[in-house]
């Protein structure tokens, strides 16, 4: 069947919007065919669509997140090589500090070596009492309180001397003044030193058991 396209589309132009009904019948199945279409269309991205909408936001949202993810795990991985050199080092440094720690039998000289470190300063020792010793995560703490005698650079050599010992040792709570009222070259000197001993792996796991044990709570029977 041929169609003349001109006189289809002079048929067109003469259509009255108006009044469909007069229309020839395969314009009016054409035009109530394209009306379903564009109906089905608006149906599905109604129900279709905006079902689907939250999915692929949520799609969306999980890739950005897989990207950030892999923009980390490829930075940790080109400086992994770096990260364990940091690493040794880091190990190698608490190694050195431990090995600063004395061991619970090597207190007893340290102490004598911090009695030592001020006779050898000149100083006179009035008071040397070793306290209570409080236990830390992986080590213990000994403070011991001093009071010693002397003069300006005496207490000045004592400190640089504790400063140079191969052990931990800190000063607290110091205190100088004169022995007697106008006694300015004879002066008392008070403080807190504080010695450091790492602890044994008994002691560490007596300390996390103590802690768990504290940590639990009360059993209620019941009613």
């Amino acid at each position: 069947m041929n169609v003349n396209v001109q006189e289809l589309i002079e048929e067109l132009r003469d259509l009255d919007p108006r009044d469909p009904g007069r229309w020839p019948l395969a314009v009016r199945a054409g035009a109530v065919g394209l009306t379903f279409v564009l109906l089905l269309l608006i149906l599905v991205y109604l129900i279709v669509w905006n079902s689907v909408r939250p999915q692929l936001l949520q799609r969306e949202r999980q890739e950005q997140s897989l990207r950030q993810e892999f923009v980390i795990k490829h930075s940790v991985a080109a400086n992994l090589n770096i990260y364990r050199r940091q690493l040794v080092d880091l190990r190698r440094s608490f190694g050195a500090l431990l090995r600063q720690l004395p061991g619970k039998t090597q207190v007893p000289s340290l102490l004598e070596d911090i009695s030592d470190t001020a006779t050898a300063a000149g100083l006179k020792q009035k008071l040397f009492e070793p306290g209570k010793e409080s236990k830390k995560e992986f080590y213990a703490v000994l403070p011991i309180k001093m009071q010693l005698t002397g003069g300006y650079h005496q207490f000045g050599e004592f400190v640089s001397d504790i400063a140079a010992l191969s052990r931990i040792v800190t000063l607290h709570d110091i205190q100088i003044k004169p022995v007697a009222k106008g006694a300015y070259d004879q002066l008392s000197l008070t403080l807190t030193a504080k010695t450091y001993r790492y602890l044994t792996a008994n002691e560490m796991a007596a300390r996390r058991a103590s802690k768990h044990k504290f940590a639990r709570p009360p059993h209620r029977g019941p009613g």
